[in-house]
């Protein structure tokens, strides 16, 4: 059983032999000799090829001969064959013989395509690579010209389109990699003459601010009689705008902009106008710097600092010096400075796009008008020159009138002249004050002597005379007042223009200049010269003539206030007797003045006549003598003759003020000689006593109805010695009866005479009669004199008490 198993075996393995691939024949075998019967294998495998060999030897001895056939037939063709390849041989040496001309001309053909192919693609690559070239070197020379908008605008064009198109060339990379330098290199660039420009503007402020002053003054000065804006503003103003329209439309456009491209210079120059802004500081570095970060995607950024850059600047023009007030060139080069940076500002605003905006500008005047009102109010705070004031009014006037020429709101510049106002009437006040007191120190309070018509005229043009009778008498003539009154008159005048100087070009209507002007003047005369006046009166050392010549010299000043009042008017183009005019206080104030010297000459009377009183030297205790006997006391005559010559100066005087002061003396020695008797230190009076009392009251009667001042009625004047007159008349002759039974009738004689004033005399007299009647106390009379005395006192005592109740 095992031996056939092998020998089918032994088959399969066999015909896979001859079935299977040579290569894959290993496995095959391998599994023949991993068996124990390689031996019958082979012989197996050696009578399968005996076997094959039998069957080719039997195909071969089948096919025999036509395989013989088949070589003699192979045996003819060889021949044919060589015959052939000879041919073919000939055929091509001769082809390459005649095709050798041909293939150089091919090849030549070749060589010449290629060249064309490579010279089409060289041309192409250099049509895109020459702009790139040529481009960058346009670029260079811009950057060389330091024309850094059109480079930046050639960069950009380089960038977006040149090198893109020419592909990935070494010198392309080398220009990729140096474009963002190069933007960085321009914005810097850019940046710093922005920030020379920033520097530049700085410096030339002043210069820029004064040009646009004169530039409103000139204008002012050619059209003062019409409110319009000044044609050189307008003018620019118009071309600013245009110059704006055109920047946007190119900006629009894509056109690059340079600073000759702007158009901002050469639109000036066609013009022959003052200077402006544009034409002493060149804007194209701000203009190329906007366009530049415009450009680069930065403009926000560049506002930003532009704008943060200007609010410093602002700040440092807007600080005062701290000695600005000292001179008017102080407040010349503020102004200066100030309007040169807001000239600055509206040339920009009205020059680009956005750059600043009216909000801003608005913004930053806002805060340069309050910090220049302030300033303005510390520095003129301390100025006490009328004249620098004025011209600082007038500097602001300019100042306002030029910045409101370029649209900026002025008004509060305007009030706060209103408020200066104040203070420089303030200042004129106190510079009349000491022209008032030099013109009154330096006065001689004497008639002004006129020894010619020339002379005449010449007074009469400083002060209007108003008096007929003067001019009728012949020359030499003297005026009835001093020096004083036609210097206070032109000086009042003065004052007024002064007024009216500061008031003109704050655009007040004629009424309110009126009223501002009346204020004023009522100011100078209530106050300044109204004080002035009674310095001089009230001053140490004044005389009784010199009173006189001020009472004389006030009346006619009040007398020709109205002339003052017409004078305004005149100035003013005003009708004084506009509703709700401010008049004139310049009557109640020389009034005033008149009655403080009147009642310093009645002063100084009375202090002229308690001198010669205090020289009175009564013997109280005199005895009694015969009246025909006793002699006016001394200091009473010089007192009188005092009197007859202060008198008599007095006739230019009003008459109520020389007869109210002659009255009021008359008083005064009166009561003077009534307060003797009654002195507390007078414990003793003798009848003695009394009747020289008595001769000297009768001299002053008897110069009462002398009439030392005319205008008295009658015997008016002896009313002022009526009271001493009846008190004397009773105790000289002892009357008491009569008064004590009259007393308090109209018709009592000695209606004026008081119980307590004869109750104290009397007692005086009782001491001196006790005193007296010591040791003749036994004698009847004087007992009965003493008891009637005693009687007199309780009566009087009694009459008092019944009163009082």
């Amino acid at each position: 059983m095992a031996s056939v198993e092998t020998a089918a075996e032994h088959e399969r393995i066999l015909r896979e032999i001859e079935s299977t691939d040579t290569n894959c024949i290993g496995p095959t075998l391998r599994s023949v000799y991993d068996g124990q019967e390689h031996g019958l294998f082979m012989e197996k495998l050696d009578a399968r090829i005996r076997n094959h060999d039998r069957e080719i030897e039997k195909m071969c001895n089948h096919h025999f001969q036509g395989f013989v056939d088949s070589i003699t037939e192979l045996l003819k063709v060889r021949g044919e064959a060589q015959k052939l390849k000879s041919q073919v041989i000939e055929t091509n040496r001769r082809l390459q013989e005649d095709g050798k001309q041909l293939t150089c001309s091919m090849e030549e053909l070749t060589q010449c395509r290629v060249q064309q192919r490579n010279i089409a693609t060289t041309v192409d690559k250099l049509t895109h690579c020459l702009p790139v070239l040529e481009m960058y070197s346009r670029l260079q020379e811009q950057m060389s010209a330091k024309r850094y908008y059109p480079a930046l605008r050639t960069l950009e064009q380089l960038e977006s389109t040149c090198l893109p198109r020419a592909g990935q060339y070494r010198f392309c990379s080398i220009m990729a990699e140096n474009i963002p330098k190069l933007r960085t290199q321009i914005r810097d660039t850019a940046m710093t003459q922005l920030r020379d420009f920033l520097e530049s503007i700085r410096k030339h402020s002043d210069k820029i601010g004064e040009t646009a002053i004169k530039q409103a003054q000139v204008q002012r000065s050619l059209d003062s009689s019409v409110t319009v804006q000044p044609r050189a503003l307008i003018s620019r103003r118009g071309r600013r705008a245009a110059v704006a329209a055109g920047t946007a439309s190119n900006r629009h456009n894509g056109n690059p902009l340079s600073e000759q491209d702007s158009g901002i210079l050469d639109v000036e120059e066609e013009e022959d106008d003052v200077p402006g802004a544009q034409d002493l500081v060149d804007f194209s570095p701000v203009y190329r710097c906007l366009h530049i970060y415009t450009v680069l995607g930065l403009r926000d950024e560049f506002e930003n600092y532009y704008r943060k850059q200007r609010r410093k600047q602002a700040r440092l023009v807007l600080q005062p010096h701290s000695n600005m007030h000292e001179t008017l060139e102080g407040y010349r080069r503020y102004f200066n400075q100030i309007v040169g940076f807001f000239v600055v500002e509206d040339h920009v605003l009205h020059t680009t796009q956005g750059l600043v905006n009216r909000a801003y500008v608005e913004e930053l005047w806002e805060l340069a008008l309050s910090k220049i009102v302030a300033a303005l109010r510390t520095h003129s705070s301390y100025c006490d020159d009328p004249d620098l004031v004025l011209d600082l009014k007038n500097l602001i006037v300019l100042f306002a009138d030029t910045l409101q020429g370029y649209g900026f709101p002025v008004s509060q510049l305007f009030d706060m002249l209103l408020e200066m106002r104040e203070q420089y009437g303030e200042i004129l006040l106190k510079k009349w004050n000491i022209t008032f007191r030099h013109i009154l120190d330096q006065d001689n309070y004497s008639p002004i002597p006129v020894s010619t018509e020339l002379e005449y005229r010449n007074y009469a043009s400083q002060f209007p005379l108003q008096d007929p009778e003067l001019e009728k008498l012949p020359f030499p003539k003297k005026l009835p007042f001093s020096e004083f009154v036609p210097k206070v008159y032109s000086q009042l005048k003065e004052f007024i223009y002064a007024c009216l100087k500061y008031s003109e070009d704050l655009h007040l209507s004629s009424t309110e200049v009126d009223d501002m002007i009346r204020k004023s003047t009522n100011l100078l005369l209530t106050r300044t010269l109204s004080h002035c006046l009674q310095y001089a009166i009230k001053k140490k050392n004044v005389g009784l003539a010199e009173l006189v010549q001020v009472i004389i010299n006030t009346t006619h000043l009040e007398q020709c206030c109205h002339f003052l009042e017409e004078f305004i008017s005149n100035i003013t183009n005003v009708p004084p007797d506009t509703a709700n005019a401010t008049k004139l206080y310049g009557t109640s104030t020389f009034k005033d003045a008149r009655h403080a010297a009147e009642a310093e000459i009645y002063t100084s009377l009375n202090t002229k006549i308690d001198q010669f009183l205090q020289l009175a030297d009564y013997d109280w205790m005199s005895a009694a003598q015969d009246s025909k006997n006793l002699m006016t006391s001394d200091f009473l005559l010089d007192l009188i003759a005092f009197l007859r010559s202060t008198f008599s100066v007095f006739t230019n005087l009003p008459g109520k003020v020389a007869q109210t002061a002659c009255m009021s003396a008359c008083k005064h020695i009166s009561t003077s000689l009534m307060q003797l008797l009654l002195d507390p230190e007078v414990r003793q009076i003798s009848i003695g006593a009394l009747h020289q009392l008595q001769v000297d009251v009768n001299e002053c009667e008897s110069f009462a109805r002398a009439g030392p001042v005319a205008g008295f009625q009658g015997d008016t004047l002896l009313l002022a010695f009526s009271d001493l007159r009846q008190l004397l008349d009773l105790f000289t002759q002892w009357d008491w009866s009569t008064y004590l039974a009259d007393y308090g009738k109209p018709s009592c004689r000695y209606l004026r005479v008081n119980p307590h004033t004869a109750l104290a005399l009397l007692e005086k007299m009782k001491e001196t009669s006790r005193k007296n009647n010591v040791f003749a106390q036994f004698k009847k009379a004087d007992r009965d004199r003493q008891k009637l005395i005693d009687t007199i006192i309780k009566q009087l005592r009694n009459l008092i008490a019944q009163h009082h109740v």
